[in-house]
């Protein structure tokens, strides 16, 4: 007996440790990227304060050696990132939870082994690989209905958003609606309910805690997806998109495409642009938290 509970202390200081390790990193990594970020608003900086203002509602990003002359405006970097997102959480979830309620309720089992590990496959392809995709299929189909020379546009990146998220949304609306018990679709049946009706006004509504859990992943993906993006998006250097055919550049896409060989000034803008990156993504995942748990407990309703 003392042997075994020497053994089990041992083993929850280790997990105590791996914890903590996982919980500095994350708070070293906000840290450091908020340090580097906040400098350029500061008196104390040496390459001159920039006006915080400035930053967040300006319209053109154009980095230039005399900081009086440059332009570090992300406003339209935000309503980029905030349209493809939202137009393809909103293409993707009706496709995603309708793909999952097929599987999971309506298909043959011989047409489940086929869906389900392919579902899985798509959402183990290398991100860059749907940005080739969207590239080489999307963005010329774009460019022959689209009013200007290119395909390059918020269009092709919510398609392409769309894409990447759908996978997320099915697997986790699948397991979602395969935990709701059997007993309450027996219990639907025996009152006279349709196979439909059952699914649409039992089992969606009782699995709907983790149906808004894979909205919520999807859309914490499609906001932070830099790689297929910057190869679909155009990346214009300024100005708010007013038509689905316009050029985009996304917060990610700005700091991934000018990191490498920026300095100065210049590199702790990009820090700032990934402060107001990291405070995006938590104020969305906030809200689609409290709407999910607000929402997830409703009682199931005939």
């Amino acid at each position: 007996m003392g042997q075994q509970h020497r053994n089990e202390k041992i083993a929850k200081i280790f997990f105590l440790i791996t914890g903590l390790i996982a919980v500095a990193s994350v708070l070293l990594i906000t840290f450091f990227v908020f340090f580097q970020g906040l400098q350029p608003f500061f008196p104390f900086n040496k390459e001159g304060r920039y006006s915080f203002w400035k930053f967040i509602s300006g319209l053109q990003w154009k980095p230039n050696d005399e900081v009086a002359k440059a332009s570090y405006g992300i406003l339209y970097m935000i309503v980029g990132s905030l349209f493809s997102t939202l137009g393809a959480v909103i293409l993707a979830v009706p496709i995603g939870i309708l793909t999952a309620v097929y599987i999971a309720e309506l298909a043959p089992r011989f047409v489940v082994k086929i869906l389900q590990p392919a579902v899985e496959l798509l959402s183990g392809i290398p991100s860059v690989l749907f940005g080739v995709f969207g590239l080489g299929f999307i963005v010329p189909i774009i460019m022959k209905t689209s009013p200007y020379a290119r395909g390059q546009s918020l269009l092709a990146v919510i398609l392409v958003l769309a894409v990447m998220i759908l996978p997320i949304i099915v697997s986790l609306s699948v397991t979602a609606l395969q935990a709701v018990p059997h007993a309450y679709r027996e219990g639907s049946y025996a009152l006279g309910a349709s196979k439909i009706h059952t699914i649409f006004h039992l089992v969606i509504p009782a699995a709907r805690s983790g149906l808004l859990a894979g909205i919520v992943l999807g859309t914490g993906r499609g906001i932070g997806e830099t790689m297929a993006v910057m190869m679909v998006a155009g990346n214009s250097g300024g100005g708010i998109p007013t038509s689905l055919w316009q050029q985009i550049r996304p917060l990610t896409v700005n700091i991934a495409m000018e990191m490498g060989y920026s300095s100065g000034l210049h590199q702790e803008m990009l820090f700032a642009t990934a402060v107001i990156l990291f405070l995006f993504i938590f104020g969305i995942n906030l809200i689609l938290t409290k709407i999910t748990a607000k929402l997830g407990d409703v009682d199931v309703k005939f």
